[in-house]
């Protein structure tokens, strides 16, 4: 049996002398200590702690020594070694805080300086308004109908009881689609949502119907191509033109004030029998400029009164086109410009204000708003 060999070369293992092993660990504490930035500490880490450190590569050297001095040097070189990495853990966390403190301080925002802020927006006053018309319904329980705009001839004329020989046909009324022979058009009114909403819906129908319609008209201050007007549809049994002027007066006072007034004035639609003109009495004299040369209304024309809409109990036929039995049911219907309401609450002069997207018209009119 052979005895432990304890030859070696003390030049082949002179890593493991204390005296160097402490060199390794100053040389490694200086670095990490000199380290600023965390790409510094990394080349400390991987000078001082990595696989080819001088720590490392005497590590390797332990198998060279005599069985009884590996004990003594593993333990020299395992403490070094958590002595480095403590250290590198120690700056690790000192670097981050100094690197975010920087940070900080670089994209530090003075909150005394003064800033010039973006004017804040507005609601548009037709859309504020149709908000409100929309409330009134539905706090009577109604529905919100919706239809498209580029509607087909048939819904929009066709089954309103329009003959084909009317006027609203025309082109100087109504926009058409090409080709004519498609029978598209964009709707002239939302009066087509009537018919959706009956085929789709059935009955008891109470439905509120705000929308963009378009026309043939003029760009002035009193006409535009493109408008807003509120429907509403209800037919349900015993329904009488007593319930359409019971609606309208509480819309009227819920829109112009308590005090508010209405009349009816016969007029022809093709989809209602009997029809009539709605109008509203002025919110601003109270009818009392009338012939009153002395006290002049510019809001009425000293007439009194204000044309709102048109209403009237819906045409049998309209219903029968729906598959609704007109001997069972009966209903009524009628329609305002949503833009023409805005202008009668605010005083607002000229159609045009209201798509040309100043901000300050919008601000001022929803501040005059009644």
């Amino acid at each position: 049996m052979s005895g432990p060999n304890d030859n070696f070369d003390p030049k082949q293992v002179a890593s493991l002398d204390p005296a160097a092993i402490d060199g390794f660990v100053a040389d490694a504490l200086a670095a990490i200590g000199a380290a600023t930035t965390t790409a510094e500490l990394k080349q400390a880490r991987h000078d001082h702690a990595g696989d080819t450190s001088p720590l490392a590569l005497a590590n390797r050297e332990i198998g060279a020594l005599p069985p009884q001095a590996r004990k003594e040097a593993g333990q020299r070189i395992g403490k070094a070694r958590a002595q480095v990495n403590q250290a590198l853990g120690a700056r690790q966390d000192e670097v981050a805080a100094a690197e975010l403190e920087a940070a900080l301080l670089a994209e530090r925002v003075d909150m005394t300086l003064p800033v010039t802020t973006g004017p804040r927006g507005a609601l548009h006053p037709i859309t504020n308004l149709i908000d409100e018309m929309i409330d009134v319904f539905a706090d009577m329980g109604w529905e919100i109908a919706d239809g498209p705009q580029l509607e087909a001839e048939w819904y929009n004329f066709d089954a309103l009881n329009v003959p084909e020989d009317h006027p609203a046909r025309a082109l100087q009324d109504t926009l058409w689609i090409d080709p004519p022979s498609a029978g598209k058009l964009l709707r002239t009114q939302t009066s087509p949502v009537q018919a959706r909403a009956l085929l789709t819906r059935g009955v008891p129908l109470y439905v509120v119907v705000p929308g963009k319609v378009f026309r043939a008209d003029e760009y002035d201050a009193t006409h535009l191509p493109v408008f807003h007007q509120l429907e509403g549809l209800v037919v349900d049994k015993g329904i009488s033109m007593a319930d359409l002027r019971g609606t309208l007066d509480h819309l009227a006072k819920a829109m112009f004030g308590s005090d508010t007034a209405t009349r009816m004035r016969p007029h022809y639609f093709p989809f209602t029998e009997p029809s009539a003109e709605v109008d509203v009495q002025c919110f601003v004299c109270h009818g009392e400029s009338v012939g009153n040369p002395d006290a002049p209304c510019r809001t009425c024309r000293s007439e009194g009164w204000i044309e709102w809409g048109g209403c009237g109990v819906v045409n049998p036929r309209v219903l029968r086109a729906c598959g609704i039995d007109p001997d069972v049911y009966s209903g009524f219907a009628f329609g305002m410009g949503i833009d023409r309401t805005v202008m009668f609450r605010t005083g607002a002069p000229d159609l045009r204000d209201f798509v040309e997207g100043d901000i300050r018209f919008s601000r001022s009119i929803l501040g005059g708003a009644r």
